[in-house]
């Protein structure tokens, strides 16, 4: 065990559960320490161990981390603004005030932090509803999940990214952009990145994950996020050359994610439009099988009970000589028909059969 000359500190990868359990990033742990967050990235993977000061401080945070996470308050840094909420629901609470409390320690930096993949207001806020609808709906899965903040952040940022946005009519022309000319230029190089690019530089830079969560999160290997982040930082620092330094990009995303004012809906609508959007699709899922019962019916009362053979393709008859065309006539033909001009139009007279 790696310990200060005043505490002891647990295991890195002890410090790491303990610090991910309120839920709290590496960068807000540096904040409260005074380091960066390079530096607790080391002492959780035990590079490096935490001394003097520093390394108290650390111990002492980690120590009121291993206490009952179900008391106190959790202080929560997104996009470079505190929040100050409840501590993690009780067993006591019910699924709605569950909900609602997560909602509402979540939902103001996630919109935030969707307008910076997005660059528009209103898109953001619906993603963020959007994700927090799908999470009521399957409360259960999401509540017994191990980082439910995690959870709905994905949703949201996956609808927020989607590419069918671009063929609604709301959504087809740009929004109008921050009025700093310094901001304006920085969401003109995020928006400029591909997607992916973009959100694995909001999750590292912007929100604070590590590497590896990063790299989880946008179901990408860990060199591959390496190579997205590498390549996202080199692209902003090429239209915007003073935020090469990831300190001053962090402070900056940080900066003009906090500059617009968004909020989302109370907790109470999102849950009541869920609810409703719900029900709405229940009823359709019963109206089409009850249509496909009744089409199924109908084919079975209409179908033919017995077989009947088909018609077959038309052949053509061979041996059959070909129509002769019509030629001369002969005398006794050429006599006939003299006969039949003189005769009276009542025609010739009856022949009767002569007896024998």
């Amino acid at each position: 065990m790696t310990q200060s000359p005043e505490s002891p500190l647990p295991p890195p990868k002890e410090r790491r559960r303990l610090r991910e359990s309120r839920p709290l990033t590496q960068a807000q742990v540096a904040e409260r320490i005074g380091v960066s967050r390079a530096t607790v990235r080391a002492w959780e993977t035990g590079r490096t161990s935490p001394k003097g000061a520093k390394g108290e401080a650390y111990a002492q945070l980690l120590a009121s981390l291993a206490t009952d996470p179900h008391e106190g308050e959790v202080r929560q840094e997104v996009t470079g603004r505190q929040a100050t909420v409840p501590a993690p629901a009780a067993p006591s609470l019910t699924p709605a005030q569950a909900f609602d409390a997560l909602y509402a320690f979540c939902s103001p930096a996630l919109v935030r932090q969707t307008y910076l993949l997005t660059g528009r207001r209103e898109l953001a806020r619906e993603s963020v509803e959007r994700a927090f609808q799908l999470a009521w709906q399957q409360w259960p899965e999401v509540a017994r999940d191990r980082d439910p903040a995690g959870w709905v952040r994905a949703t949201a940022y996956e609808y927020a990214l989607s590419p069918w946005h671009g063929f609604r009519p709301r959504y087809r022309h740009p929004e109008p952009p921050p009025a700093d000319a310094a901001d304006r230029a920085l969401l003109h190089a995020l928006l400029r990145l591909p997607p992916s690019y973009r959100r694995t530089l909001v999750l590292y830079d912007g929100v604070g994950l590590g590497l590896p969560e990063t790299a989880a999160e946008t179901e990408a290997s860990t060199p591959a996020a390496a190579n997205r982040l590498t390549h996202a930082r080199a692209a902003v620092a090429a239209c915007v050359p003073e935020l090469s330094d990831p300190a001053a990009l962090h402070r900056r995303l940080a900066e003009l994610a906090s500059t617009e004012r968004l909020r989302a809906a109370p907790p109470t609508t999102v849950r009541t439009v869920g609810e409703r959007r719900t029900r709405f699709w229940t009823r359709a899922a019963i109206a089409f099988t009850v249509a496909i019962i009744g089409a199924t019916s109908l084919t079975l009362r209409t179908a033919p009970t017995r077989y009947e053979a088909p018609i077959g393709p038309a052949q053509a008859v061979q041996g059959v000589p070909p129509k002769a065309a019509l030629g001369p006539l002969s005398g006794d033909e050429l006599r006939l028909r003299a006969k039949l001009r003189e005769a009276s139009e009542q025609g010739p007279e009856r022949m009767f059969p002569l007896p024998r």
